[in-house]
């Protein structure tokens, strides 16, 4: 069977104290009331093992003091006062060993609960990751406090910029300089503008993002009851070029194809 030592730390502890107290008053000099240390006793046994640690504790020490005072005086037994005495370290004790029992309770739940949200939201990341959907959760400072897998793939976002926390205007200019957006040059910065205003604004309109290598992204802003906001980037590539018209095929065949060449030469530029 093993032995728990942090249960009997405490009353072991308090039964020492009290031995210690009492041979040392006996036999060499005499010892202050050692009362005060019981009770830290009491609230360390509790701190560590629970309530029941430290009634015991405070059981051993009321029982200590009871050895300390008998015939401390000049009169055998016990007086009033040492009566009193005995009686408030008994109250102290107990009401110590409850109160540092249940604050040690209340911790350990708390502990529990966010270890388990924490858990939770470990899967909930590793579940997002494994969508195609890019999405991306602000704070209400509109710093990214999750990117997803697909988000990251998209805008060729490393994980360590990811993992950095980078505020929204970070990674709309992040998408700009790496010419993630089919749009001329000189729109850039006003669509940049454009997107930044309608977040910090919680517009929910869909838009339709196309991107220099041909994907489309159907782009939503959800405004969060914690003033941050949720930012989803839906593929709808495939819807999108189902609705062109066929009689130009060939043209957007070759603009897709400028587009991905394009991509190759920033991708090797980038190597």
């Amino acid at each position: 069977m093993r032995l728990d030592w942090r249960a009997i730390s405490g009353p072991a502890l308090a039964a020492i104290t009290g031995l210690a107290a009492f041979l040392i008053d006996r036999l060499m000099s005499a010892v202050p009331n050692p009362a005060p240390l019981f009770v830290c006793i009491v609230a360390l046994a509790s701190s560590i093992s629970g309530i029941t640690s430290g009634l015991i504790s405070a059981a051993i020490a009321v029982a200590a003091s009871a050895l300390f005072f008998l015939d401390h005086r000049a009169l055998p037994g016990y007086d009033i006062a040492d009566l009193a005495r005995m009686l408030m370290l008994a109250a102290t004790a107990a009401g110590t060993a409850l109160i540092t029992g249940m604050l040690r309770q209340k911790w350990i739940d708390a502990f529990a609960a966010e270890q388990q949200h924490h858990a939770t939201a470990a899967r909930l990341a590793a579940a997002l990751d494994q969508v195609d959907i890019g999405i991306v959760l602000l704070d209400a400072d509109t710093r990214a406090e999750f990117i997803n897998r697909a988000f990251r793939d998209y805008f060729a976002l490393s994980d360590a910029q990811a993992d950095s926390k980078p505020p929204f205007v970070a990674l709309m200019y992040h998408g700009r300089d790496t010419g993630a957006y089919q749009l001329p040059e000189d729109e850039l910065s006003a669509f940049v503008a454009k997107r930044i205003e309608m977040m910090r604004a919680g517009d929910s309109t869909p838009i339709n993002l196309n991107l220099a290598d041909g994907q489309v992204l159907r782009f939503s802003c959800t405004a969060l009851p914690d003033g941050g906001r949720m930012l989803s980037y839906t593929p709808v590539t495939d819807l999108v070029r189902h609705t062109d018209d066929p009689a130009r095929a060939d043209e957007y065949r070759a603009q897709r194809a400028g587009r991905e060449r394009h991509l190759a030469r920033l991708l090797r530029a980038a190597e």
